[in-house]
């Protein structure tokens, strides 16, 4: 699975939100300043060749669909970001956040929850 470009990646969120969408609605799901309908056609057209769209066509307009999941996208994006920029290590990350983030009294029960969830089930 190639990366995303962050254009590619904005189209795929919307088809993610709305379901099969034609460019237009695309376009209009979007935030102002809006691209132009041609660069939106052409982000789809590209995410269509690698793989991650697919289309019904409908006369000369084609409606487009996910053909991969936003959770599998997500999770393969996670495991690359762990590895480039963590050393390849889950703790580092988790780490991370905990060092780094802001995170308050309660985001961290619940992390630890989790962990402990799943301490349960190895």
């Amino acid at each position: 699975m190639e990366r995303l470009t962050k254009a590619e990646e904005q189209v795929m969120q919307l088809l993610w939100k709305l379901g099969p969408s034609f460019v237009r609605e695309l376009l209009a799901a979007m935030p102002s300043p809006r691209p132009a309908v041609t660069t939106v056609s052409t982000i789809v057209r590209i995410l269509e060749e690698k793989g991650f769209v697919g289309h019904e066509a409908f006369g000369r307009s084609h409606r487009y669909h996910t053909l991969v999941s936003k959770d599998a996208y997500g999770r393969r994006t996670v495991k690359q970001l762990v590895r480039d920029y963590f050393g390849s290590s889950p703790q580092a990350l988790l780490s991370h956040f905990i060092e780094q983030e802001q995170l308050d009294a309660r985001d961290l029960d619940d992390l630890l929850k989790l962990i402990q969830e799943r301490k349960k089930t190895l």
